[in-house]
């Protein structure tokens, strides 16, 4: 069965931290279409953390313009870092 990364019934605003970070961490793999195996997602009310790695510089704010355009997100702190191989 599949499984869907992102739908609109999401949109309420209305969520648990659990919730929303869960919601923002789905929205960020299909908007951007970035790997997010290496991220983490926490949320404290409507603010978001992210942490973790990306392959590049450009991503860094890809994934935070991601994170702050999902309803229910009202500030993203970004401590997102290049991977380094």
């Amino acid at each position: 069965m599949h499984k869907q990364i992102y739908v609109h019934q999401d949109d309420h605003s209305d969520l648990t931290d659990d919730e929303l970070a869960a919601k923002v961490r789905r929205y960020i793999q299909y908007s951007a279409l970035i790997d997010t195996s290496d991220l983490s997602v926490e949320a404290f009310g409507h603010a978001v953390v992210l942490r973790g790695y990306v392959s590049c510089e450009a991503e860094i704010g890809c994934v935070q313009e991601a994170a702050a355009s999902v309803i229910g997100v009202h500030s993203v702190e970004n401590r997102l870092e290049v991977h380094k191989h």
